[in-house]
């Protein structure tokens, strides 16, 4: 079995076709997913992707792209929403420093706030970062040396001095269909030497289709070919790598439950 840690199965790209996506995901053996929160005022609509089938978890966050205008302040909003079961992770949050569609110090006041909510529940941060490494390397090591949390480097694109600073405070990587990208050569060896009970991987639906499917709206199904990808760059055999990175998924979002 595969997991799809990261898509967003409430964005209006699905429509109504999601129960086809699912069952597409299943038969291709992708057997759990987590639907992520960009926005808290669509909350409810991603708590209720989760709601409908018992092998799809949410989280509950700000994007950085949202954080002036729904980032917070202080962790209680995040906090309370989190306390329900179908909740496992806090994010997507982070630094985006490429866009920047919101101020700076906006995104980096949500992104610590976001922290704070990920102590407080025990539930891992899900972290999104582009063109953000030095200070975000930073930051993680400064709020883990403050008191530790868990959490995961999504979509991971990035340079191999934040993977390092990541791992060391225990975080996962997870890789999503850019691994699959012909000019991903660098982000190719970063992955050769992350650990392998620190890999995860991830669609980040519907964004991102791997090869052969570039260019096309991704799905859950299609995490197929970056699982594919990532076993060919560790030396895994395919099942091998399903079993590790499943393992992987269920360790870090301990929340979520499934019989395997």
């Amino acid at each position: 079995m595969l997991v799809d840690s990261h898509c967003h199965l409430d964005f209006e790209d699905f429509g109504e076709d999601i129960d086809e996506i699912v069952a597409r995901a299943g038969a291709d053996g992708v057997g759990a997913m987590v639907t992520i929160c960009t926005r808290l005022s669509r909350f409810e609509a991603v708590r209720g992707v989760a709601e409908r089938f018992d092998n799809i978890w949410c989280s509950v966050g700000v994007h950085p792209h949202e954080a002036e205008a729904e980032g917070q302040k202080t962790a209680d909003t995040l906090v309370a929403l989190a306390d329900h079961p179908k909740v496992v992770g806090i994010g997507e949050t982070g630094l985006d420093y490429y866009y920047e569609h919101s101020p700076r110090e906006a995104q980096r006041e949500s992104f610590h706030t976001h922290i704070a909510a990920a102590r407080q529940t025990g539930l891992p941060l899900i972290v999104h970062s582009r063109d953000a490494d030095a200070e975000m390397a930073e930051i993680l090591r400064k709020e883990f040396a403050a008191a530790p949390f868990s959490g995961v480097m999504h979509c991971f694109s990035s340079s191999r001095s934040l993977a390092e600073a990541a791992l060391e405070i225990g975080f996962y990587i997870s890789f999503s269909g850019i691994l699959t990208f012909k000019k991903a050569d660098d982000l190719r060896a970063i992955a050769l030497d992350v650990p392998p009970d620190r890999i995860l991987v991830e669609t980040d639906a519907p964004y991102l289709a791997p090869v052969p499917n570039r260019g096309e709206r991704n799905e859950p199904a299609f995490v197929v070919h970056t699982a594919a990808q990532l076993a060919a760059v560790k030396g895994l055999s395919p099942e091998d790598l399903a079993k590790q990175t499943t393992d992987n998924f269920f360790r870090l979002f301990s929340r979520a439950q499934l019989d395997r």
